[in-house]
């Protein structure tokens, strides 16, 4: 439905969108009758902040089974032990998650074959810096690695993985997969045309973070509605979740911005941002009280939203075929093709 709501698009865009959003949007009741029970998920970068609210809220709804998946044991350990005295009832399990090393990724997907059910899988785990830094093996951009190489690789892993653990009772709901996106896609700046795609995203020159940031949500939101023609929802449900913007999270914690900058980001963020509870609910909102009509799409503030303006030119379609034979290029390695393939059969 994303895709049919560019008549929408340029709202949300606008700078009135984005405080309509943030001040005129409440988060909703869960449905009648929510209950998690039995219900096994992964939260990646679950140790704090949305992640570990989203963790959080899921034992409240009775979840059986969770997976805090983190780059630290110790903040992990401390994380899992907070939400065990709260909720006694819920497994809570520790798996380190590396999303800077495409071995843990791929590690990582290959330990969740061992678990006998997954339910709702949330890929959280972000990071967004004011300083160029080139990750050390890829040579990637480390947000743009990070954000959108890293978790669109590990959602491509999951994939056969909870098809393979989709319940079989009648009427059951498949597994749900949502990327923790953003709202700031909606003012990414354009990539060059015509040529290649990802790497404009390795461009250290002139380097600015609220530029490779959006890029990297962008990007995600390009990919995601591609991949979901390849993926039957009676399989998986794949769809991307936006919290809106938040205080109280970590988000920026390791960039540089200087004392003027962050004292204005802190006090615009203290004022337009919402409770971290809040956007956790709208995360959850996509995977808890939604179904198969999210497949593909875009959640934001408890609805299906539109794409950025761009997508919906004949250009932005270009571009988005451009994204994916790049992304899947990337991806030889991991037989990221084949995978993708695989689930239309």
């Amino acid at each position: 439905m994303s895709q049919h709501l560019e008549h929408r698009a340029a709202f949300e865009t606008h700078l009135i969108g984005f405080f309509y959003r943030q001040w005129l949007m409440y988060q909703k009741p869960w449905p009648k009758g929510t209950n998690l029970s039995g219900q096994t998920a992964i939260v990646t970068g679950s140790n704090s902040g949305l992640g570990f609210q989203a963790a959080r809220q899921l034992c409240q709804l009775g979840l059986t089974n969770l997976i805090v998946a983190v780059r630290s044991q110790t903040r992990g350990d401390t994380a899992a032990d907070k939400l065990r005295k709260e909720f006694p009832n819920s497994s809570v399990s520790v798996w380190l998650l590396d999303m800077a090393s495409y071995d843990s990724i791929k590690a990582f997907a290959k330990r969740c074959e061992t678990l006998p059910r997954i339910d709702i899988t949330i890929l959280n785990a972000g990071i967004r810096t004011d300083v160029f830094r080139p990750h050390a093996v890829t040579n990637h951009e480390i947000v743009f690695q990070i954000n959108y190489l890293s978790t669109v690789l590990l959602a491509i892993l999951l994939l056969p993985v909870l098809k393979a653990k989709k319940p079989t009772s009648p009427g059951a709901t498949p597994p749900r997969l949502s990327l923790v996106t953003s709202d700031t896609a909606y003012w990414a700046p354009p990539f060059k045309s015509p040529g290649p795609v990802l790497v404009q995203c390795d461009e250290s020159e002139n380097y600015k973070p609220m530029a490779a940031y959006p890029r990297s949500k962008l990007l995600q939101q390009f990919f995601v509605s591609k991949l979901a023609e390849y993926v039957d929802p009676n399989d998986v449900i794949i769809n991307l979740s936006n919290p809106g913007l938040c205080g109280g999270t970590e988000f920026g914690a390791d960039a540089k911005m200087g004392l003027f900058g962050r004292t204005m980001f802190t006090i615009f963020q203290g004022i337009n941002g919402r409770s971290v509870s809040a956007g956790t609910n709208a995360i959850l909102d996509a995977v808890v009280a939604r179904g198969k009509e999210t497949h593909g799409n875009y959640m934001s503030d408890w609805t299906i939203q539109p794409f950025p303006s761009c997508y919906y030119t004949k250009e932005g379609q270009i571009l988005k075929e451009r994204i994916w034979e790049e992304t899947l290029e990337e991806f030889n390695f991991a037989g990221a093709s084949k995978i993708i393939q695989d689930m239309k059969r």
